[in-house]
């Protein structure tokens, strides 16, 4: 298992020696979380020790929970779940210099290997030996303590919360997603899909200067939330795929000029078709959501549009940008947390089942 902690037996065992017992939300089998010990690793001397404060939760908890899967990652043996998180730092380590006991800091969740290829192109989200909060085998974040390295803590500002620290995760998706589609203050702007990741890519559009946001989603709740955020202009539409041409034309009387970039946060065949076909020639479409792993979409007419097509994995060197958006008052991601809960076995539950539920809840966090 990863950096964060060991196997519940392990941790029940000590727990039974005399040690503080530390407890984490355990993903056991379909549909079944269970709070229970997590044994911590020694905090070594480039580590850190941090009490877990707040921890959001993502998409892919809920579909580990549902699936005990995605792609190939596969849920063999129990793993905690979580991956949002900021907490309070409780020990470091002998060669930890730039944090103290007492600092709040938000956690990048990836630990990547330095040593291969793309780490050292400076391209570490694509590190093939990447050890990922919750992500199979390794341990997630969602428990009283973890052990995380020092270099992947970032130290908050007074004026920016825990809560707001864990909404660093999901932002770091947006920001990263706006980096690579080169958004800025001469681009239009199409976002497809308003959920938590639309959202939060809508956040990082208008930070990054974008002068006009389109975005688009097939529920009128989702698109007065993101309304309220800032979007200029938000475009209803069907799931059936006959209609792309008709909500072409709508969005980009929407836009009401070119669009410059499109950032498909749904990550189905409708969505991209609408993307590409919507994107301005010469344009670019940033591939963000993954709701399919494969999709029947127009490439050909995208081709001779010469509309470029990248997509994007996790995130690189977000936090310090995301901490600064948020310290300067450029983003303001509170309104996206809806629904607030306690660190018990019945609001694990209760939360898990808000979060899959969806409808009017954007993000669900867990105070612990």
């Amino acid at each position: 298992m990863g950096k964060g902690g060991k196997g519940a037996e392990a941790a029940a065992a000590a727990a039974g020696a005399g040690e503080e017992e530390n407890m984490a939300a355990w993903l056991v089998a379909k549909n079944t979380l269970k709070i229970m010990p997590f044994k911590l690793p020694p905090v070594g001397p480039y580590d850190v020790r941090v009490r877990m404060k707040a921890v959001g939760i993502c998409g892919s908890d809920v579909h580990y929970l549902r699936e005990m899967r995605i792609a190939h990652f596969v849920v063999k043996e129990p793993m905690v779940i979580g991956h949002e998180c900021a907490g309070v730092i409780e020990e470091v380590g002998s060669g930890v210099t730039h944090l103290a006991v007492g600092d709040r800091v938000a956690l990048e969740p990836g630990i990547s290997c330095w040593r291969c290829r793309h780490c050292k192109g400076g391209r570490y989200n694509l590190c093939e030996d990447m050890k990922f909060f919750a992500t199979p085998p390794v341990h997630g974040s969602l428990a009283n303590q973890i052990v995380h390295p020092g270099d992947l803590c970032f130290k908050l500002p007074e004026n920016v919360s825990l809560e707001e620290g864990a909404m660093c995760e999901p932002l770091s998706v947006g920001v990263h997603a706006c980096r690579r589609a080169d958004v800025g203050p001469e681009t239009g702007v199409l976002i497809m899909g308003a959920g938590p990741i639309g959202l939060v890519t809508l956040l990082a559009a208008r930070a990054f200067g974008a002068p006009r946001v389109v975005i688009v989603d097939v529920d009128e709740h989702r698109l007065s939330v993101a309304r309220s955020l800032g979007a200029d202009a938000a475009v209803r539409v069907s799931a059936r795929a006959e209609d792309v041409g008709e909500e072409v034309e709508r969005i980009r009387a929407a836009m009401g000029g070119d669009i410059d970039v499109s950032l498909d946060c749904a990550g189905f065949s409708k969505t991209v078709a609408t993307a590409l076909q919507a994107t301005r020639g010469g344009g670019k479409v940033c591939l963000v959501g993954m709701g399919h792993n494969e999709m029947t979409v127009p490439l050909t007419s995208a081709a001779i549009r010469e509309v470029d097509v990248v997509g994007i994995f996790r995130y690189k060197d977000t936090w310090p940008l995301c901490i600064e958006f948020l310290r300067s008052g450029k983003i303001d991601v509170k309104p996206l947390i809806t629904h607030r809960f306690g660190f018990s076995q019945e609001d694990v539950e209760e939360a898990f089942e808000v979060s899959a539920r969806g409808r009017d809840a954007i993000k669900v966090m867990f105070n612990l």
